[in-house]
């Protein structure tokens, strides 16, 4: 290599250390080209050389001090005030991706005015068109031109795959799931409410997303693509694959309600139509219910997922698969132990009765954990359990009732005897389904003594009027059901509670005695006054006559002597 060369990059090096820390940023961005310039050509290491020797030469000109010497006098830096700290809510802000840098778009033809031959260029033309991110939050009056021509484009596209046929060819696959992964997938926000009170949908109002008017568009149109007659799975699994399911499902936590909706519709589409992918689904969902009953106990979309589960367990093949079994053993049962049951019950109930109706044998393992994971201090939660139980009842077999019925009704004894009339009210209910009749009616001897006491103790002590019409309804049936039974019944509650009271009675008498006792014990006789057991008199010290007579005799000695005549 030439020295000049060597001589270069060994002057530029030199410069750059020795640089002055005023020297312009031009400069500095020069120098660490220089330094990294092995791999540029001869001619830019000249040009570089004539610049810092340009550079050079207009410091000097300046008269500024050497960089060597220290000032003669402290220079006075004014630091600006600091400014007070706004703190705004990020949380829109972080739920998209960066705003593209060309915003610019030109409007293009439509595609109907075109020749069919173009039509599929031009198409291709708009997806990437579509492919511009726009700011609708820090400035939502931005941009509303090109934002125009964006929603156009893309309600344009909306019809044309509904209303044409043989347009969506397998350059389009690639194009389109690239559109919609560019403005689809991005970090959502965290949770308004993280940490307080569980989201109610009847009283607080969602976060909805600054861009949903051409979100929504997207997702009608990737929808439309996935409905339509001419779409073909075999070439877009080339695109649609585990990663694009996986970021799919991660925006089932969104907060607007709107995007969920459209994302369980095409979650539902590509599960009906990639079948490569059905078990991929199915695993990354039981992962989202793990991380979320086990973790976080926060998700804005259980509900939406276990829609899209009810469907999908409507349509398992009999006899049903181990893995199904421990989905619903595992997963679903353990969900109703989640404080906010309540957002998503409804579809949960729905899940777990899909799969009894598809094998009454699970009936015995899903009821026993619905009696563990009772709740013992959450009455709304109590009623949300006593309406499952009731639909699990009504698609029961006879034969597997016989299993549960006890345990079943011993929990039932106990809502009857709640003192929130909510929860007796519900559970009195049971008495007005007629199947549930018919099967109490086919075991009553089991039920009715397991009930009777509940029911006749609370028709003389509940405080609501309410519930004493309900349980004077269910006495009256069991009466009808079986007359003999319930006087049996009655005969024996009434034992019992006569017992109750001979037993209560000798237990008084026996703490009078006992009190008795005590009182007789000459130790009672003593005035508790005067006893301080943990104080001993001063009389009862031992003395010591030696130290007694010492401390007289000192006593004695600091006394003054007498004086006479005073």
């Amino acid at each position: 290599m030439p020295r000049a060369w060597y001589k270069c990059a060994f002057t530029c090096f030199c410069f750059k250390f020795g640089a002055p820390d005023n020297a312009d940023e031009e400069n500095k961005e020069n120098l660490n080209f220089g330094l990294a310039g092995i791999t540029q050509s001869r001619e830019e290491w000249k040009k570089f050389k004539r610049r810092t020797r340009h550079n050079r030469l207009r410091d000097s000109q300046q008269e500024k001090q050497p960089y060597c010497c220290p000032p003669a006098a402290p220079s006075k830096i004014k630091v600006p005030a600091p400014q007070p700290i706004v703190k705004r809510d990020r949380r829109q802000n972080s739920s998209r991706l960066s705003a593209s840098n060309n915003r610019e778009l030109q409007k293009l033809p439509s595609l109907k005015d075109v020749p069919p031959a173009d039509q599929e260029k031009l198409f291709i033309q708009k997806l990437r068109q579509c492919c511009v991110l726009f700011d609708f939050v820090s400035d939502p009056l931005s941009d509303l031109k090109w934002k125009e021509v964006k929603r156009a484009a893309l309600s344009e596209m909306v019809e044309y795959i509904t209303h044409n046929r043989n347009v969506i060819t397998e350059p389009i696959y690639p194009e389109v799931v690239h559109m919609f992964a560019v403005n689809m997938f991005r970090t959502l926000p965290p949770s308004s409410n993280p940490t307080g009170a569980e989201f109610d949908p009847e009283e607080d109002e969602p976060t909805l997303e600054a861009a949903w008017p051409h979100l929504q568009l997207v997702y009608e149109f990737f929808l439309r693509l996935l409905e339509s007659p001419d779409f073909q799975p075999n070439i877009a699994k080339k695109y649609i694959d585990q990663k694009f399911v996986l970021q799919l499902l991660e925006l089932f936590d969104s907060e607007d309600p709107r995007e969920r909706d459209f994302l369980k519709t095409t979650l539902h589409r590509i599960y009906g139509k990639f079948l490569g992918l059905r078990a991929y689904i199915r695993k990354q969902i039981n992962n989202i219910f793990y991380r979320f009953i086990y973790e976080t106990e926060h998700h804005n979309g259980i509900a939406e997922l276990l829609e899209i589960l009810g469907s999908i367990i409507n349509g398992f093949a009999l006899p049903l698969k181990e893995e199904h079994k421990i989905f619903l053993l595992k997963v679903l049962l353990p969900l109703h132990k989640v404080k906010s049951l309540s957002v998503y019950h409804p579809q949960l109930a729905y899940c777990v009765v899909q799969f009894l109706e598809k094998d009454s044998t699970l009936t015995e393992p899903v009821v026993m954990a619905l009696l563990k994971y009772w709740p013992k201090t959450h009455s709304p939660k109590e009623v949300m359990f006593l309406n499952e139980l009731e639909e699990i009842l009504d698609v029961i077999e006879p034969s597997e009732f016989v299993k549960i019925m006890e345990p079943l009704f011993r929990q039932l004894a106990k809502c009857v005897s709640s003192p929130h009339f909510q929860v007796a009210e519900r559970a009195l209910y049971y008495w007005n389904n007629e199947y549930i009749m018919s099967l109490i009616s086919d075991n009553a001897a089991k039920i009715l003594p397991i009930m009777f006491p509940s029911l006749y103790r609370n028709s003389k002590t509940h405080w609501n009027k309410t519930i004493h019409g309900l349980i004077y309804n269910a006495l009256k049936l069991f009466m009808e059901m079986n007359q003999k039974l319930f006087d049996d019944c009655t005969q024996q509650f009434k034992a019992e509670k006569l017992k109750e009271k001979l037993k209560m009675k000798e237990r008084e008498e026996a703490w009078v005695k006992i009190e008795n006792l005590a009182k007789a014990n000459p130790q009672a006789q003593k005035d508790p006054k005067k006893e301080r057991p943990l104080a001993r008199r001063k009389s009862e010290l031992p003395q010591d006559l030696h130290t007694k007579s010492a401390l007289e005799a000192h006593g004695r000695a600091e006394e003054p002597a007498p004086q006479d005549g005073r």
